[in-house]
């Protein structure tokens, strides 16, 4: 089924909690401005369903709804969360499969011990710790189609950045992404 156009961009970051993926998110978006959405698995999952991360659950649905209708209206699309290979791979590949613009995959790739270092600077340092993040932990949990680029500790928020503005072209000036919804701007 076809998916956004030859002109939307989308990109997947996938990685461990506390690996960086909600902060470069935030970063592509203010780079390029308007016309770029972020889809949080956290937002969908824990915030909007107040579900658990299960093979098989709601969010995973409603994750893949929610991008195509971004992708469709004429966004550029930053999804990102763990999104775990054995419960969101088919998901993730068929929204890659049915985009007909660039789809970019990254995972960072961040040792333990270093999540373990960045989660204790996070607000919710006090709703979780070392026991569930040790539960959640997967090393290099790639996708079995081999579409991700892995991104690993030694890269810099700054040049990861960059790279991934290289990769995906999302330089502010872009061309302007037509909306469907154009006439509710604030």
């Amino acid at each position: 089924m076809a998916l956004g156009s030859e002109h939307t961009r989308l990109i997947v970051l996938r990685g461990n909690s506390a690996s960086g993926k909600s902060t470069i998110a935030a970063r592509l978006r203010a780079h390029y401005g308007r016309g770029l959405a972020v889809v949080g698995q956290d937002v969908i999952r824990r915030d909007i369903l107040r579900e658990r991360d299960l093979p098989g659950a709601t969010n995973i649905g409603l994750i893949d709804v929610v991008v195509r209708y971004a992708l469709d209206s004429g966004y550029h699309v930053v999804l990102e969360g763990i999104l775990y290979a054995d419960r969101y791979g088919a998901m993730l590949q068929t929204l890659r499969a049915d985009h007909l613009g660039s789809s970019h995959f990254y995972y960072l790739d961040v040792p333990f011990a270093e999540t373990l270092r960045r989660h204790a600077a996070k607000p919710q340092a006090s709703a979780y710790g070392e026991t569930e993040m040790r539960e959640w932990f997967r090393p290099l949990d790639l996708l079995d189609d081999g579409c991700e680029q892995i991104i690993g500790p030694d890269s810099s928020l700054e040049e990861t950045l960059q790279r991934m503005l290289a990769d995906t072209g999302l330089t502010n000036g872009s061309s302007p992404v037509p909306h469907r919804n154009s006439s509710h701007q604030a």
